[in-house]
């Protein structure tokens, strides 16, 4: 039950994490926040993706490639160009790297404004880090997992973040629903959203970018968005719209 109990916690705080900061603040600008701020939700990033953390200003640059060369070639995560789930993760996944070690030609391009903090990076993204995480969540599964068919979890808790890219970059461009007809492949997964906070409503993001609530339909409750409301209202951040 306490795996149980450590995966769920892991899963929506790694999510709330990436649609939060790295989706919503770092990628389109839907709130504004302090320095100090952004440092807290550096390292909030970091302890909640632990091993599949990743770079707000890597992230924001290929996010915002994807919605500018959306379902062509240069989209980093299409999957009309891969077969499969796992060829498009490894495919994002040299894309986040060309990003990481400045051999992306279109960093420059798509970087205005995004929170930099290299030296963090540095250390957070690097593969001393995520080893020592990967050690730590095998610690976990083995002192509390009560049987070995948990160890199948293992995986996912260490590639948390790239499988919720996946479930979206991968699933709601092929499955789903649609709200808007765009010139793209989008659609909004799930109705209502259950697992992925807000992020499975893609085809509304799509047509809607810069928007903080991912939600349009009466029946489409996006949950991170009164947690920014709330957050707006403390004065922790600053809502753009």
């Amino acid at each position: 039950m306490l795996i149980l109990i450590f995966f769920v916690i892991h899963w929506y705080a790694a999510l709330f994490a990436q649609t939060f900061f790295q989706h919503r603040y770092t990628s389109h600008g839907a709130f504004k926040m302090s320095p100090f701020w952004e440092k807290v939700f550096y390292l909030f990033s970091y302890f909640s993706q632990g091993s599949s953390y990743m770079s707000a200003r890597a992230y924001g640059i290929m996010h915002r490639m994807h919605h500018a060369y959306t379902d062509t070639e240069k989209d980093p995560h299409s999957p009309k160009y891969s077969p499969n789930v796992f060829a498009m993760m490894w495919r994002a996944r040299m894309a986040y790297q060309r990003i990481v070690k400045g051999k992306s030609k279109d960093s420059e391009h798509f970087s205005k404004g995004l929170p930099d903090w290299p030296t963090f990076d540095k250390w957070a993204g690097s593969f001393f880090s995520r080893m020592l995480w990967v050690l730590g969540y095998t610690a976990i599964y083995i002192l509390f997992a009560p049987s070995f068919w948990f160890f199948f979890l293992l995986p996912i808790t260490i590639a948390m973040s790239a499988i919720h890219g996946a479930i979206i970059n991968w699933y709601a461009h092929k499955y789903g629903y649609k709200n808007y007809e765009l010139k793209n492949t989008s659609t909004n997964l799930l109705k209502p959203d259950l697992l992925m906070l807000g992020e499975s409503y893609h085809n509304n993001h799509h047509k809607h970018p810069s928007h903080v609530n991912f939600g349009t339909k009466w029946y489409e409750f996006d949950p991170v968005y009164p947690v920014i409301r709330v957050l707006n209202w403390l004065h922790v951040i600053r809502l753009a719209q």
